[in-house]
């Protein structure tokens, strides 16, 4: 698989960054998908929780793909971007950068697309807030 740069990296900054460790490999050294798919859930939920402003839960993952291993060491960073907004759900689109130890190298071992629904206190599905109530308050400075 081809080697990226940091250009290549996806704008902004990661949604979760962590480094595998040796409890997360398989018995050949790798990193289990399922370990890499669960950080991936995580950083979606992570998501689509700060943009429907409360409770949401993974209804579907579709066009998963594994492009390259990952091995112990490795710095893990996980990118979201939402994609598409219903009503009640959410897709948002996830890609997992690795970082070998020790060096820039990076390069894309996996992406997909992973599908929310927001959830009232009644575990159903609720209407997503208006974009604009999702957004920090700003400061503004007296001069």
């Amino acid at each position: 698989m081809p080697r990226s740069s940091s250009s290549d990296l996806p704008p902004g900054v990661p949604t979760i960054r962590v480094v595998a460790m040796p409890t997360d490999t398989n018995p050949a050294g790798d990193v289990f998908g399922g370990w890499i798919v669960s950080q991936m859930d995580l950083a979606a939920g992570t998501t689509a929780a700060f943009r429907a402003n409360g409770r949401c839960v993974t209804v579907a993952i579709n066009s998963l793909v594994f492009l390259e291993p990952v091995v112990v060491g490795d710095e893990v960073s996980i990118y979201t971007k939402i994609i598409r907004a219903g009503r009640t759900s959410l897709t948002i689109h996830v890609e997992t950068w690795r970082r070998a130890r020790h060096t820039h190298i990076t390069s894309k071992v996996t992406e997909g697309e992973f599908i929310f629904v927001a959830l009232d206190d009644k575990r159903r599905p609720r209407a997503l807030p208006p974009f604009e109530d999702t957004l920090p308050a700003t400061s503004h400075e007296n001069a």
